[in-house]
């Protein structure tokens, strides 16, 4: 389904050097990597958010930057995002919100009222009730509230890929695990693609069917969960045990 071919980005210095990695159809895949490490440039060059220096994508067999010249519209009403923060305008509310999901097109033909259904159908997907926060700001929302509109504006629209930029920063272990569940829960219910960024290298070695770790730029390991947290590369096992020593510290202090 999503296909990087030997993708390059540098801002002033070098992010991606050089990445080959493939996402199957259907499949939840995690991305790894320390701070820096080029995971969320990678994910945006997805979607022409960034625009790699060398290299292309392709999705669904459509190359985004060698391809036809409407390639990058067509792959965008395919494609979810959930931001890392959200990503909500503070000026609109949640109904307004959830809407800008939809593609502009499908949008322009719909009366309020079934935009409306389809954000009040998305709300319930993600388990908020819609009629207490439909007219709500995001100011009025709680950090996980937050998180949740984020993913239903970016499921509202029925998308085929999903693509999660570091959906649990900010949240506290108990909520992690709930937007966890949640991933897990809507990757199947809606048969999408995910691909999922992600800090939390338990939880996404606990949800998917593969992992991949960038590392300086290039891809550093790509395989199974299990093969992750077998792997003999002393830079993988040295991630996995900081990891597993970091997620340790949050939940005794938690």
């Amino acid at each position: 389904m999503i296909r990087y071919r030997n993708v390059h980005k540098a801002f002033d210095i070098p992010v991606l050097t050089g990445v080959d990695m493939s996402v199957e159809t259907g499949e939840m895949f995690a991305l790894f990597g320390p701070s820096g490490a080029g995971k969320s440039v990678l994910l945006k060059t997805t979607l022409g958010l960034i625009v790699p220096d060398r290299g292309d994508v392709e999705v669904d067999g459509v190359s985004l930057y060698h391809g036809p010249s409407d390639a990058l519209e067509k792959v965008r009403r395919k494609v979810g995002y959930v931001f890392q923060h959200a990503a909500l305008f503070d000026s609109l509310n949640v109904l307004e919100n959830v809407s800008i999901g939809l593609p502009e097109q499908v949008l322009a033909r719909m009366k309020r009222a079934e935009v409306a259904r389809k954000v009040w159908d998305a709300l319930e997907i993600v388990n908020l009730e819609p009629r207490e926060i439909l007219a709500k700001l995001p100011s009025e929302l709680s950090g996980g509230m937050k998180k949740r509109v984020g993913i239903a504006r970016a499921i509202v629209g029925r998308p085929e890929i999903l693509l999660w930029d570091e959906p649990t920063t900010g949240l506290d272990p108990v909520n992690t695990a709930a937007v966890e569940r949640l991933i897990a829960r809507l990757s199947h219910e809606l048969e999408v693609t995910s691909l999922i960024v992600t800090h939390d290298v338990e939880g996404g070695l606990s949800i998917c069917d593969r992992v991949a770790m960038l590392h300086s730029g290039t891809l550093r390991f790509s395989g199974t969960p299990q093969e992750f947290r077998d792997s003999p590369d002393p830079v993988v096992q040295a991630f996995v045990d900081r990891a597993a020593a970091v997620a340790a510290l949050d939940m005794a202090t938690a």
